[in-house]
């Protein structure tokens, strides 16, 4: 289901600090994202191939719009070592309209 506003936040987390600046620069420099937050470590704990296991992650936060969403995804998984990368998207319900519209101007092809 598309945003309410056409754009979206899309967090990912990654094994360290240069695989999460490494996502978060091929997507703004590839026009995939208008801008991407880079924020740890963080501790995750998580279910994996039946067990609970924990570790500390990075995170990171892109803005995109939903038409450059399936082009970020693919990119992200291209870019990630993890088997099943943790990729969220969730809508951004409102925003300031001057930043709404520089993200689209930044995403354009």
């Amino acid at each position: 289901m598309p945003a309410a506003t056409g754009y979206v936040q899309v967090g990912t987390t990654a094994p360290d600090r240069a695989t999460a600046d490494r996502i978060a620069s091929a997507a703004v420099s590839e026009r995939l994202a208008a801008c991407a937050h880079v924020d740890g470590p963080v501790q995750s704990t998580y279910r994996w191939q039946g067990a609970v296991e924990a570790a500390s992650e990075w995170s990171c936060r892109l803005k995109t719009t939903v038409e450059r969403l399936p082009a970020l995804v693919a990119r992200i998984r291209e870019l990630h070592p993890y088997d099943v990368p943790e990729i969220v998207a969730l809508d951004i319900a409102a925003g300031d309209p001057a930043y709404l519209r520089w993200i689209q101007e930044s995403v354009a092809t």
